[in-house]
């Protein structure tokens, strides 16, 4: 029996932060196989997570493509293994995944991801992106992997950041792999705001992106002198992200809520 989950990340309330899927495997499974299953769920991502001698296996993939690092999905496992009593909630969850060893630890009120801490370099404006997102951006950064570019860019306004209205067509032949749009909010509960695209790999908009503030805390923190800080992504969905720098190290916290279990009979 191979058992199957949609899990809402980022939120304690169903129907609202980032829906991922889960599947818990017995034995591996094809590359090609877990696609299938992905482009089935078709959300943003679906984590395949498999028991291991030390921890857990971990793989995420999009409807398109596989992914090296996914924060809401590795939540919403977290939650599964705790909810479900594959982990007892004083344990660590140890995976094993492309961007290294990842753990997830239940705490009160919340479950803490331990993440690595990603940096952005400076560059150019890139016109072609600008049109497609329709800004001026007062800051362009990137970060150049060989799978693709991730840009951030941050623009003058919360209200700018939530009126955004991409042309996903264009944005999908510009030179981006996935594009952080940010900017410091209007104070209150909440250090900095975001979105997040990426249609080249089958994401349009993402609701509440986990890896994205691997980026982000590192970027804010340095602007605004403090170590611990809260983000708002300001999807329709919308969703919360409370992060902590520790060394090269971020550390994630949020909530999770399951809204189904299945039975994957394929």
């Amino acid at each position: 029996m191979i058992r199957l989950f949609q899990v809402d990340a980022f939120t304690d309330t169903p129907f609202k932060g980032n829906p991922a899927g889960v599947c818990i495997l017995n034995e591996a499974r094809a590359e090609e196989w877990m696609l299938k299953v992905a482009a089935e769920m078709n959300l943003s991502e679906t984590a395949f997570v498999q028991p291991m001698a030390n921890g857990y296996s971990l793989r995420w993939f999009t409807p398109k493509t596989e992914v090296s690092l996914c924060g809401h999905a590795t939540l919403a496992t977290a939650h599964v293994l705790f909810e479900e009593g594959l982990l007892k909630k004083t344990e660590e969850a140890l995976f094993q995944t492309k961007s290294g060893i990842l753990r997830a630890t239940m705490r009160t009120d919340s479950i803490e991801l331990d993440f690595p801490s990603m940096q952005i370099t400076p560059t150019e404006s890139n016109p072609e992106l600008n049109k497609a997102l329709g800004i001026s951006p007062l800051f362009t950064g990137v970060n150049a992997k060989a799978n693709g570019k991730l840009y951030l860019l941050e623009v003058a306004s919360q209200g700018i950041v939530e009126a955004l209205v991409p042309d996903l067509a264009q944005l999908s032949k510009a030179d981006a792999r996935a594009v952080i749009v940010t900017s410091r909010s209007y104070g209150g509960a909440y250090d900095f705001v975001s979105r997040f695209f990426a249609p080249a790999i089958g994401i349009n908009e993402d609701p509440v992106t986990g890896s994205s503030h691997c980026y982000l805390a590192p970027y804010w923190a340095a602007k605004l002198g403090k170590k611990q800080l809260t983000g708002y992504q300001a999807s329709r969905r919308t969703g919360m992200i409370v992060c902590r720098l520790e060394g090269d190290r971020v550390v994630l916290s949020g909530k999770a809520v399951t809204i189904f279990r299945a039975e994957l009979m394929a």
